[in-house]
């Protein structure tokens, strides 16, 4: 929040939900189950957007816009 030059990657852990108040610039979001299989992908996310809790979800990375070209069911990998 309150930055304008979104660089990195955040993880919430434990999380199903997010919003983007108070963000400056478009984000995507990736929703995750505890094993880092993607459920949910919101590409672009604007300012002011609420993503409601989701079933399964277990993990949240916000990245900067377009960061990452995957889909649904991917897994992620983090080192």
């Amino acid at each position: 929040m309150f930055c304008k030059n979104i660089d990195k990657a955040l993880l919430f852990n434990k999380c199903n939900s997010i919003h983007t108040f108070f963000m400056y610039k478009n984000i995507d979001v990736i929703m995750c189950n505890k094993d880092n299989r993607i459920l949910y992908y919101f590409n672009n996310l604007k300012k002011n957007k609420i993503i409601l809790p989701k079933k399964g979800v277990y993990k949240v990375y916000e990245t900067p816009s377009n960061f990452f070209k995957i889909k649904i069911d991917d897994k992620l990998e983090v080192i």
